[in-house]
C-alpha cells in the first residue's frame, strides 16, 4: 500500500514537469532581430499532431484587426488574431523534439519546414523554420 502511495505520489509531482517539456501551451514569440514580443501563439495537441495559432498580437504599433494580405491560398486576408501558423508537427521518436510539420511567416506568407525543442525545462521553446539547408531559429518564452 506504502509503495502504491509513493508511485502516486511520484507521479502526480513529475506529471507537470513532463508536461511543460512539451511545446503544448501558450507562447510569446520575440522578435529575433529587435528582441520586441510580437505576438502570443497557443499551440494546441489534435491527436499528437501539433497546431499553432495567433491569439494575440503585442507590437505597440500592431493593428488588432490586421490581416494577413501575404498569406495565400485559404489564409489570404484573414484576421492574424486567429491565422493558424503551425501545422503538422509530431514528436519524434525518442527526443524531445516535435518536427515534420510547417510554420507561416505571416509577414512574407511563406511556410517554412518547423522543429520544435522545448529548452531550459520547457520555459523556452526554440521554434527554427528553414528551407533547405537555409533557416532561422527564434526562441519564444513560455506564458504562464
Amino acid at each position: 500500500m506504502r509503495q502504491a502511495l509513493a508511485a502516486i505520489f511520484i507521479v502526480a509531482i513529475a506529471a507537470p514537469a513532463w508536461a511543460q517539456m512539451s511545446p503544448v501551451g501558450l507562447w510569446r514569440s520575440v522578435d529575433d532581430k529587435t528582441g520586441e514580443a510580437k505576438s502570443e501563439i497557443r499551440i494546441s495537441d489534435n491527436g499528437g499532431v501539433l497546431e499553432g495559432r495567433i491569439e494575440k498580437l503585442l507590437r505597440k504599433d500592431a493593428d488588432p484587426a490586421a490581416k494577413c494580405v501575404e498569406c495565400k491560398d485559404e489564409l489570404k486576408d484573414q484576421p492574424m488574431v486567429g491565422l493558424p501558423i503551425i501545422r503538422g508537427a509530431k514528436k519524434a521518436e525518442g527526443k524531445d523534439v516535435w518536427e515534420g510539420g510547417k510554420i507561416l511567416d505571416p509577414e512574407n506568407g511563406k511556410f517554412y519546414t518547423l522543429r520544435l525543442t522545448p529548452v531550459e525545462g520547457g520555459s523556452k521553446l526554440e521554434v527554427r523554420g528553414s528551407i533547405g539547408p537555409f533557416g532561422r531559429t527564434q526562441t519564444w518564452q513560455r506564458v504562464n
